[in-house]
């Protein structure tokens, strides 16, 4: 199954990806970052997966996004009729559901089901038992019940089901996940929750305030950006997946499902802009939960509950996907210094004070402590906005984020009245400024660098108009542009910057895809030149590139013509907002 071949469903605190065949290959419960209970993406059947379809049928004829929601239709057209089956996941409100609901749309379809539940990763094959015609899953802290309206017999370590749906029928199957130490969870109605969840998603929708030519796009990608948000803490995570590959067969294999701040700060961005503010206020209190504290003690990325201690493992009983290995839990680049986080976190805070985000004198007080911490170490080399595994280095664009770090405290001073010592700023803010353009500009060839001394580029320099640091007209800004349209252009797509194995920025082995976010900004910043058809053309070859559900990955790779990388990504809708507004 490619990963284009897969479907979101979740509720605000975990996701599953349902593939085109209907299974329910990707699952982790409780949390986004909790054990999986299915995970079959990154291994085989045996590592737990749900299927549900007619027999002996493959990929679904079609399938979509009820309008305005996450609530999955998958249709089969069979030589006996059409079935559907309805995928979503309710809002919660004790345990956990995923409900499918099997409706016979014409004729009759015989369907079948097969349920493999693997707790711990795969690695846990559970104790079943049947309790009044439905299935209970035990494994050490996991417990799960199907609520099943057939009769499932086990064999093989699964349990399988054959039934008919006639035109008119629905039968409703409820997954349900609670601690194993508590008693069986009251079982909730699958139409019910149906119609109240579809009335959340279209509610929300209802209140954005984007109206341009790309509504569609741009509506798909804020329910996928809402819909990493963990709704009890406001915390937002990069994506629903790990170890999807950016590199098929290769060792870039990351866990994406923590909350980065850069991450998150660019995703609030987008729901502010489309006039979510709500999100931005949930964020905040998460923020000033997570980093509460020393400044220096302030990480790349938190748990979605805050949590600190993200320790990465190698997963070695799953063979990864596509024989992606290693598998990996947990982020190592949780101890790096990225210098950019702090521009990222500064500048998202004053982007929703200004879209009407109540002040607050502790959020305050605590970015006036991320400042002087700034103020002392602006000057180090990092890991930058790419979490380099090589070198540390003085990457331009965490340079750039210094800037804005100090010039958006310098603007919460002049435009909200808030106190500091704004000359300081100022004068701090300037000295960053004639520095990166004195070190991190090549004037032979007319283009920043991705760090100082080097030759190389790297496409978060397109940032530098999008961020204010330079006006889109200024000289080298159209160098910087034109250089990396040059040489960082893949079929037409921009890579992060040159990936070879003579090239130890990273320091991995492999290449990789072009990074769709960079393709993005592209397309903004052709926008901010004029380039208008340019840039409505390079926006449709990216809208092209989203699977049938309006859904994607991190990277696309042109060697093999497919999305790669973790899955949906955060990092690839939230500029996919940006550049419609800008067309727009």
């Amino acid at each position: 199954m490619r990963i284009e071949d897969y479907a979101l469903i979740g509720d605000m605190q975990s996701a599953a990806l349902v593939g085109r065949d209907g299974s329910i290959d990707w699952l982790c419960l409780p949390r986004f970052d909790s054990p999986s209970c299915f995970a079959s993406l990154l291994g085989s059947e045996r590592n737990g997966h749900w299927w549900l379809g007619p027999t002996g049928r493959k990929h679904a004829t079609r399938r979509r996004y009820r309008p305005d929601t996450l609530i999955l239709e998958s249709e089969w057209d069979t030589p006996t009729g059409t079935v559907r089956v309805i995928d979503f996941m309710p809002p919660r409100d004790v345990n956990p559901d995923v409900v499918r609901i099997v409706e016979g749309v014409s004729g009759s379809v015989e369907v079948s089901t097969v349920l493999r539940v693997r707790f711990d990763y795969g690695r846990i094959v559970p104790w079943v038992r049947r309790t009044d015609g439905h299935l209970q899953a035990v494994g050490g802290p996991d417990s799960a019940w199907l609520h099943s309206p057939v009769p499932l017999k086990g064999g093989d370590y699964a349990h399988r089901a054959t039934f008919h749906v006639k035109e008119g029928e629905r039968l409703p199957f409820v997954f349900t996940w609670h601690p194993s130490h508590q008693s069986m969870p009251a079982e909730i109605s699958a139409e019910e929750q149906l119609h109240e969840t579809e009335s959340l998603w279209t509610e929300w929708v209802s209140q954005c305030s984007y109206d341009g030519p790309h509504r569609e796009a741009v509506v798909r990608s804020l329910i996928t950006l809402k819909a990493l948000t963990y709704a009890p803490t406001g915390g937002i995570v990069a994506a629903a997946t790990t170890s999807l590959p950016e590199d098929l067969g290769g060792v870039r294999n990351w866990d994406y499902r923590y909350c980065w701040l850069r991450d998150a700060t660019m995703t609030v961005d987008a729901l502010i802009s489309s006039g979510y503010i709500d999100e931005a206020a949930d964020w905040r209190a998460w923020l000033l939960r997570a980093i509460a504290g020393r400044p220096q003690d302030l990480q790349i990325m938190y748990g979605v509950a805050g949590e600190r201690r993200l320790p990465e493992l190698e997963l070695d009983w799953l063979d990864g996907y596509e024989d992606s290995r290693p598998v990996r839990i947990g982020n190592g680049a949780v101890e790096q210094l990225q210098l950019d986080v702090y521009g990222e976190v500064m500048g998202s805070l004053y982007t929703a004070r200004t879209k009407g985000l109540g002040a607050d004198e502790r959020a305050w007080s605590i970015q006036r402590e991320l400042l002087d911490y700034v103020a002392e170490h602006w000057d180090e080399p990092d890991e930058g906005l790419w979490e380099v595994r090589g070198p540390r280095r003085h990457f331009t664009h965490s340079k750039v984020m210094c800037w804005v770090a100090l010039d958006r405290a310098v603007r919460y001073v002049e435009e909200f009245g808030r106190t500091g010592p704004v000359a300081k700023w100022r004068e701090l803010r300037d000295t960053v400024h004639a520095e990166i353009c004195d070190k991190g500009y090549d004037p032979v060839r007319n283009t920043f660098t991705q760090s100082y001394g080097s030759t190389e580029l790297d496409a978060s320099l397109l940032l530098i108009p999008l961020v204010g640091f330079l006006p889109i007209d200024d000289p080298r800004v159209a160098g910087t542009v034109a250089a990396i349209e040059k040489e960082l252009l893949s079929d037409g797509f921009v890579l992060r910057y040159p990936v070879a194995e003579a090239n130890d920025v990273d320091g991995l082995p492999g290449a990789e895809g072009a990074f769709l976010a960079c393709s993005f900004w592209l397309v903004e910043v052709m926008a901010m030149q004029g380039r208008k058809k340019e840039a409505e053309e390079l926006f449709c070859r990216l809208l092209a590139l989203r699977n049938d559900l309006g859904l994607l990955a991190e990277e696309y790779d042109p060697r093999y013509e497919r999305l790669v990388g973790n899955f949906p990504q955060a990092f690839s809708h939230v500029p996919l907002v940006h550049a419609a507004r800008a067309l727009s």
